[in-house]
């Protein structure tokens, strides 16, 4: 960090509002997400977290469950606090075994947006099914002025 961007306040040496946005943009981008997949469902956050701070500083690990049953849904996300350290990562643990599952290890992609609107219910929201609400029934016999 060079002086310049440290300003002086009462005695105490700050950052500007700008310099702390830049240093969080920079921190954002030099972390990566990794996603690591077929977990075990006994899997923790913590083993998960040991295994890759093998390879690298581990800024964070999460095992992803199901909101219902806090089951876990066998896949998970860590993130390395560098771009360097999350390659060798995959490289290195990309295939190995944690407990008895051999592991899936690659970078996360960006969450997309559903386009039906959700991932729980039916179509109309009417339960069951995949979506979410389009509105609707889709068109059935009832719309369709038989």
């Amino acid at each position: 960090m060079t002086s310049d961007v440290v300003v002086s306040l009462c005695g105490k040496n700050v950052f500007p509002p700008n310099a702390i946005s830049l240093l969080a943009s920079t921190w954002e981008h030099n972390v990566l997400r990794l996603y690591v997949g077929s977990l075990s469902y006994q899997t923790t956050e913590e083993e998960l977290a040991d295994l890759f701070g093998q390879v690298g500083q581990v800024v964070s690990a999460t095992v992803i469950t199901d909101r219902d049953s806090g089951r876990s849904k066998g896949f998970g996300f860590v993130e390395m606090s560098n771009d360097d350290e999350a390659r060798k990562a995959i490289d290195q643990l990309n295939g190995a075994t944690l407990g008895s599952r051999q592991i899936i290890v690659n970078e996360a992609r960006e969450k997309r947006d559903n386009q039906y609107g959700g991932s729980r219910g039916g179509y109309g929201n009417r339960g069951g099914g995949r979506g979410g609400s389009r509105g609707g029934d889709r068109g059935g016999y009832s719309n369709r002025g038989y």
